[in-house]
């Protein structure tokens, strides 16, 4: 405020400031979400420290962003929650259909729990892509300190390759390779095979941007750096109210930036996922083929 010329407020100066940005924060959270079809979706969950009855507990403050139809990042939503269960990501998730969410191809995070199924529930013919940086953390968790290193790199192969079959090859070989000496961090890997590698179904040129959540931590970042001063908040609106205006700030960048990602590219990712329902003359000549089988009655001896 200084900076302003302004050297205090009184508390109704405040409260009218705090009203004014409130309505600012509910305008951008509640705005619809018309500038779709938004084929990825990134969301993340930080955690907030807040006072509620007397204690400090800790919320979850849950944030999406997705690519629009132009190619733009855009802040999709925020939403303070009480955890990261599934009910909470279910109601997250239906909050930014209800207000136009749509056309989503791939959704990518951390393997939050219930997010999965609130993915599958709400966003139909979505997949899922588990965040890579994450994964490798859980994975190499069950490597001795000292070999994990030797693991990292053998992971971090996989996502070197040129397409699709090379990358699951590589895959394969990986866990093979594992299996003797680490047979925990092998199954772990060949257990996520799907989860780690659903970037492969979209173009290539997209991979660095859908296989992880690295592009949403310097969002994360700055929601920290400001967050941290405050420590613990008095409730839950004054988090709403102070990751709300950082997220539609960098909302406001996000649209004057060049675009993240060309439409073309964009339409060429859709095209490749986009169901192909078989043809109805085929169908139609399939059910002329079937002739329904005879009952009989099983022979007594």
């Amino acid at each position: 405020m200084e900076t302003l010329g302004i050297d205090k407020l009184s508390k109704s100066q405040v409260s009218e400031l705090a009203k004014s940005l409130d309505e600012q924060v509910a305008a951008f959270r509640n705005r619809p979400l018309d500038g779709g079809p938004y084929t990825y979706v990134w969301i993340d969950a930080l955690t907030q420290r807040v006072r509620e009855a007397g204690r400090t507990v800790n919320v979850a403050a849950l944030v999406a962003v997705g690519v629009n139809a132009d190619g733009h990042r855009e802040v999709l939503g925020l939403e303070v929650a009480t955890g990261e269960d599934g009910a909470s990501w279910l109601g997250f998730v239906r909050s930014l259909v209800a207000r136009g969410l749509h056309g989503v191809r791939l959704v990518i995070s951390d393997a939050h729990e219930g997010l999965k199924a609130a993915i599958a529930a709400a966003l139909p013919g979505a997949s899922w892509q588990r965040c890579r940086t994450h994964f490798m953390r859980n994975l190499l968790a069950k490597v001795p300190r000292h070999a994990q290193s030797l693991v990292a790199t053998l992971v971090r192969s996989i996502f070197d390759q040129p397409d699709a079959e090379h990358v699951r090859a590589q895959h394969a070989r990986v866990v093979d390779e594992l299996l003797d000496r680490f047979p925990d961090a092998a199954v772990l890997l060949d257990d996520a095979r799907e989860e780690v590698l659903a970037f492969t179904a979209f173009p290539p040129e997209h991979w660095r941007q859908i296989w992880s959540n690295n592009p949403q931590e310097r969002l994360n970042k700055e929601i920290r750096r400001r967050t941290d001063v405050v420590g613990i908040f008095p409730d839950r609106n004054a988090i709403v109210r102070l990751v709300g205006a950082v997220l539609a700030e960098q909302n406001d960048e996000w649209t004057e930036a060049r675009r993240y990602m060309s439409a073309e590219s964009l339409a060429k990712a859709r095209a490749r996922t986009e169901p192909h329902p078989e043809p109805v003359e085929k169908k139609a000549a399939d059910t002329r083929k079937e002739k329904p089988k005879e009952l009989t009655s099983p022979s007594v001896k």
